[in-house]
This record gives structure tokens, C-alpha cells and sequence, in this order.
């Protein structure tokens, strides 16, 4: 499906135009919106707008790097938008000239649809040109980064405050779900950050200088989105140490109370092997209340052992 947006030269907007409707001389800019294009709507990328094959593969590809790069009369971008339910990125592909924006984009997507309506509901944004366009498709992208990063920060201290509890030990799977989230969340935003890093310091984006002041608003949020998600990186690394010495603490508890048990049975077992090797000269196996008294012996010594290593503190250990 292919929508365009175009503004004439008083500044008015025209809806529901075709390609050859925008050759008119009162045509200022305009806006075509790929999205989900069938391939009789891709083949207009090369016949139409003629393109360069190499940005047209770009475009067809699964999923490329955040970049950009220039041709002779326009200048092609990756963007990456996020999806909300699976985190993963989803591509949106941007050519800008001086008198157009052309997107192209292989889903429904939210970013594209609220700008798409935001500059048919706003008379001012009407008057801005292309460049606007992208920083409004950048802005929102970027905006949709925030409810991702504050839902896992926001889980991220509820655990915490729980790390006390016997279920915590159970949490932490999704500990190591929300990290998996974190580094698809930290590639998108860092990949973000540097192509908006190179716009704003680019000298042949010269339509962007009057923007940008917009733009460097984006890459502060960028800077805060990034700082966000390293620090929750660095909470799950606190969580994770805190399960890994947990459970060491409780192996080193069960390994406390075996070598407790083997000390007091290897005594014990000494015995019980010197009376089974059945000797014929062996006087205590002749005698009335043998049994009883290697019972006795065996009872005090394993009593003896108890007391003893209580008194030396080997059953201190707390849960």
C-alpha cells in the first residue's frame, strides 16, 4: 500500500494523489509512504523513483544496521523501530531529497501512523519540509524505546526489594529473560545513538541545520535511554551474583552437615569393621554383654562428636 502526503507551494495539503500527480508545478514536497508493498509497488523504487540498486537491496533485506548514506540527490537511512511485545527491531528505510521523503517499510507500524496523522491534524508541521518529516518519524521511534526500558527498570526493583525472599531463587530465570531483553534493547538504542551521532555532525545534511536542535534533543534521550539500560544491566549483574552466592552458601551448608555425618560414622564404621572380621582369637566376641558394651562405646563416641562440634560452632550457619 502506498500513501503520499504532498504540500503545494501555499503551504496546503493534498491527500490521496497517485505518483504522476506530483510532477505539477504547484507541488513544494511531498511524502510516499511504502508499507507492506506488493512487488509491483517495489518495482517503483527503481522505475519511479530510480533509486540506486544498492539502497533498493537494503531496503529488501531482513534486517540491516542503523545507517546512512549519500547519493548524489538524496540520502538513504536505516532506522530501526522497536517492537513492543517481542523487543526485537523492526526496519523502517527512509530516502530524503530536497523535495521529498519516501519510507518504505514491510509492516503496519505505530511511528509511521501517528506522524502520518500528526501532519494532517497540525497546520505547522505542514510548513516544515522533509526533514522535519524524519526527525518526527525518529522522535517517535525513540519515544517507544521508554515504555520498554521503564517496564524492565520498574521489575528490575521490585525484585530487588524482594531478594530477601525464599522465592527469589525462583526469579531467576526471568533475571536472565530481562538481560536477553536488555541487549536487544541496548543494540537498538546504541545503534540508534550513533547513526544520530553522525547526522548531527554530517556537513551534507544541510536541510537538517535548522532541526537541529530538535535532533540534539532526540540523542539526549538516547543518552538517557542508554544510561537507563546499562544500569539495569548492572541490576541483574547484582541479582545474578546474589543467586550465585546464595547457592554457594547452601552448598557450603549441606557440605558442612555431610562432613559432619562421614566424621562422626568413619569412627564408628572403624569399629563395626574391626568385630566383623570374625576371628577365632578375638576375646570380646565371647564375651556376655559384648554387643551392649560396643553399643555404649559407639553411642558415646558419636555423642562425643556432636557436643564437640557443636562447641566449635559447626552448626552456626545461617539459612
Amino acid at each position: 500500500m502506498i500513501n503520499i502526503l504532498a504540500f503545494t507551494k501555499k503551504s496546503q495539503l493534498i491527500q490521496n494523489l497517485t505518483l504522476e500527480q506530483l510532477t505539477g508545478n504547484d507541488i513544494s514536497w511531498y511524502w510516499v509512504d511504502f508499507e507492506s508493498p506488493d512487488q509491483e509497488e517495489i518495482k517503483l523504487l527503481s522505475d519511479y523513483f530510480k533509486f540506486h540498486p544498492l539502497a533498493i537491496e537494503d531496503c529488501l533485506e531482513n534486517l540491516e544496521r542503523p545507517k546512512m548514506d549519500y547519493y548524489d540527490t538524496y540520502t538513504f537511512f536505516i532506522f530501526h523501530a522497536l517492537g513492543q511485545d517481542t523487543l526485537d527491531p523492526l526496519e523502517i528505510d527512509l530516502f530524503i531529497g530536497d523535495n521529498y521523503v519516501v519510507t518504505f517499510h514491510k509492516s503496519q507500524l505505530e511511528e509511521i501512523s501517528s506522524v502520518h496523522q500528526k501532519i494532517i491534524n497540525n497546520e505547522n508541521v505542514q510548513t516544515e519540509g522533509p526533514a522535519y518529516i524524519i526527525y518526527l518519524i525518529l522522535d517517535k521511534i525513540v519515544d517507544r524505546f521508554f515504555p520498554a526500558v521503564y517496564r524492565i527498570e520498574d521489575y528490575l526493583n521490585e525484585i530487588d526489594i524482594r531478594s530477601g525472599d525464599k522465592k527469589f531463587i525462583s526469579l531467576i530465570d526471568q533475571v536472565f529473560d530481562l538481560r536477553a531483553d536488555l541487549l536487544k534493547l541496548r543494540h537498538i538504542i546504541n545503534s540508534t545513538k550513533e547513526l544520530l551521532y553522525q547526522m548531527l555532525n554530517s556537513d551534507h545534511l544541510k536541510d537538517f541545520k535548522k532541526n537541529m536542535r530538535h535532533f540534539n534533543d532526540i540523542y539526549d534521550h538516547l543518552l538517557q535511554l542508554s544510561d537507563t539500560v546499562e544500569s539495569s544491566r548492572e541490576v541483574t549483574k547484582d541479582i545474578r551474583d546474589s543467586y550465585l552466592s546464595i547457592n554457594s552458601h547452601r552448598m557450603n551448608k549441606i557440605m558442612t552437615i555431610l562432613t559432619i555425618i562421614t566424621s562422626i560414622f568413619i569412627p564408628l564404621t572403624f569399629i563395626v569393621g574391626i568385630y566383623g572380621m570374625n576371628f577365632d582369637y578375638m576375646p570380646e566376641l565371647r564375651w556376655h554383654y559384648g554387643y551392649f558394651y560396643v553399643l555404649g562405646i559407639m553411642a558415646f563416641i558419636g555423642i562425643s562428636m556432636l557436643l564437640w562440634f557443636k562447641r566449635k560452632g559447626w552448626f552456626n550457619i545461617k539459612k
